[in-house]
């Protein structure tokens, strides 16, 4: 019975030990993000103009279709405006165009081939010069999600801008 209670005075002098040291605090931790619109976010105050970390938090590089379809919605286009402006301002940077698709009714690679090369159309007319940009359609390489239900495959379905230092063809 001595040898019980003693254990559990061990046990119980041990919680509260852990206990103790969780309600420490520590000036080590960065403060707290305000909680405002536009605030600057932890990790990201570096992004230098003109960086492949910028032009992804700040333009983005990836562009949605309709299932079964190469077409550019207003979306879509808001956000190779964005992308064009992007690219024009800084020329030394060359695209990959990566296409997807994984729509049951379409022969994926044909249609996410359609989608690359409808990316490069509407950025080239926009003034980015051809020789800069280069597009393939991997099908259904490379899924976002691998899911039953419409509305989570539409993550699938998509062109990837990938920003390159020099040509590949992989």
């Amino acid at each position: 019975m001595n040898r019980m209670i003693e254990n559990t005075r061990r046990l119980l002098a041990a919680s509260l030990l852990v206990l103790a040291a969780s309600c420490s605090t520590s000036n080590t931790l960065a403060p707290p993000t305000p909680d405002v619109t536009n605030a600057e976010v932890a990790g990201f105050q570096n992004v230098q103009p003109g960086s492949e970390e910028d032009f992804i938090l700040n333009v983005g590089r990836r562009t949605y279709f309709t299932q079964g379809s190469a077409a550019l919605d207003s979306v879509a286009k808001a956000t190779l405006d964005t992308q064009i402006a992007w690219l024009a301002k800084y020329p030394r940077w060359l695209l990959k165009l990566q296409g997807f698709a994984d729509d049951p009714s379409a022969s994926e690679t044909a249609l996410s081939q359609k989608r690359a090369d409808a990316v490069m159309d509407y950025l080239a007319a926009g003034g980015i010069d051809r020789n800069r940009m280069w597009a393939k359609g991997y099908g259904k390489d490379r899924l976002v999600r691998d899911c039953p239900n419409a509305a989570c495959r539409s993550q699938n379905r998509r062109v990837v801008s990938n920003l390159r230092d020099e040509r590949d063809e992989s």
